[in-house]
């Protein structure tokens, strides 16, 4: 068992242990789907963790605790990461209309269109 503040800064979850802990008393921070809001909650194996920063959500399994704070690739064999992939950019660009009509910058055609309508008599005064 260990406290959630220092669990998430020997993980690398977080930059410092004191924004760790801001950030759980902030009630960003879920053990097994129940919000956290005391820096001194203690982690035990088995629990999964769901951290918010912005708009990305973290979920973690914890599967170790660690007694210190070491490298990355030390930190990344206490916990397994379950968060689901994100979208590819390719589906994204599908959803949406990439036929380039009405994005921009005019071109000189449709510049001299918008011209010719927007002219009362034809002329340009």
């Amino acid at each position: 068992m260990q406290r959630i503040d220092k669990y998430l800064w020997f993980t690398r979850c977080y930059k410092s242990r004191t924004l760790a802990a801001t950030l759980v008393t902030q009630g960003r921070v879920r053990i097994n789907g129940a919000r956290c809001e005391k820096p001194s909650t203690l982690v035990k194996i088995g629990d999964v963790l769901t951290l918010s920063a912005g708009a990305h959500v973290r979920i973690i399994r914890v599967v170790g605790v660690g007694v210190r704070r070491g490298p990355a690739s030390e930190a990344s064999l206490l916990y397994l990461d379950l968060t689901p992939p994100a979208p590819a950019k390719d589906s994204m660009a599908a959803l949406t209309d990439s036929s380039g009509k009405g994005s921009g910058r005019p071109t000189k055609k449709e510049r001299r269109d918008i011209k010719a309508f927007t002219r009362d008599d034809g002329r340009d005064d």
